[in-house]
């Protein structure tokens, strides 16, 4: 074999390799939108895509507000048409009772959308406009705050209500280097190896942040959970044939994740005994679903939740991104926004 064709097959050889090992690395990486994402105290994400053939949630319009509306009319934007893919970055902010209360969010929404009509509509209601990185923000006034809005790309959307502009900067800053696969904050880099693989959805850090009540418990379908706000999970949505929830909490050692799992359990056993009693009709058929298929064990130091989801009940869980929109919406705002 003359040299040069020895040659010829090493590159070609060489070039395969790399691209086969980039393609792996691509599909291990987190998705983009959630790499996208400022640092936050925890990150939610998910997949619409596969979570709408699912649920057939586009069947199912959610009640808008009027003004959410006026948005919709404006823009060609349908989110139980439109969204694909939707990635929150929470924020816990330090004074629970100002304008953005005890959490704020940085968002990233991937779609189908008509850049020029949403640019004219964000130029509308914005107060004003600011240039980074070569990307237009849309400073949007919205209930003592300001809601920043920058589009990405032709599918692409930022979003960020945080006091500061460094966590939409933060944002346009990842974009630039989007095409590398393991980019991210440090709470995607630290639990994301933990994601279930082709989880359709998935939580991880502090998540429970949103869910807290007054006495810093986490509140769960009306019931308070023997668990603290700054709890650390991992949690996702799975396809076995079924949608499987799973629910993980990494505790600081093994004794304290005993303590949580064998406190849910009692939890878990007095709602069903609960339930049992209850008269017939009222409880809702897909919560009881859920709840008996529920299932709680301690690993080392973590306590596993895992259950079954009822597909009614997944449609309403698919459908609440899209309902957060609405609340609040006296004025103007951009979608996704709590």
């Amino acid at each position: 074999m003359h040299r040069r064709t020895r040659l010829t097959i090493t590159i070609v050889a060489v070039f395969l390799l790399l691209l086969c090992g980039a393609i792996y690395l691509r599909k291990k990486a987190p998705p983009e939108a959630a790499r996208l994402l400022p640092e936050s105290d925890g990150i939610v994400y998910l997949n619409l895509r596969p979570l709408r053939a699912a649920t057939h949630l586009e069947k199912h319009p959610v009640q808008q507000a009027p003004d959410y509306q006026q948005f919709i009319d404006a823009t060609g934007i349908q989110p139980e048409r439109d969204l694909d893919e939707a990635a929150f970055a929470l924020h816990r902010m330090p004074n629970p009772k100002g304008p953005n209360g005890p959490v704020a969010f940085s968002e990233v929404f991937v779609g189908h959308f008509d850049g020029r009509r949403l640019a004219h509509y964000l130029q509308g209601v914005a107060a004003s406009t600011d240039t980074y990185a070569d990307h237009e923000i849309y400073n949007i006034p919205n209930e003592g705050r300001t809601v920043r809005v920058a589009l990405l790309g032709y599918d692409m959307v930022a979003v960020s209500n945080t006091p500061s502009e460094e966590q939409i900067h933060s944002i346009l800053d990842r974009y630039k280097t989007a095409a590398l696969p393991f980019t991210g904050s440090s709470v995607l880099a630290s639990h994301y190896a933990d994601v279930p693989l082709l989880s359709l959805a998935w939580g991880i850090g502090q998540i429970g942040l949103p869910l807290g009540d007054e006495s810093g418990n986490l509140q769960v379908m009306g019931m308070s959970l023997p668990l603290t706000l700054d709890a650390t999970f991992v949690a996702s949505l799975s396809w076995t044939g079924k949608t499987r929830l799973r629910v993980e909490e990494i505790a600081p050692n093994e004794a304290a994740a005993k303590t949580s799992a064998d406190s849910i359990g009692t939890l878990l056993n007095f709602v069903r005994s609960a339930e049992d009693g209850a008269q017939a009709g009222a409880v809702d058929p897909d919560t009881k679903a859920l709840l008996d298929s529920a299932q709680i064990e301690h690993h080392r130091n973590r306590a596993v939740l895992t259950a079954s989801i009822p597909s009614g009940l997944l449609q309403k869980l698919v459908s609440a991104p899209v309902e957060l929109q609405n609340e609040g919406e006296s004025r103007n705002r951009p979608p996704g926004q709590n």
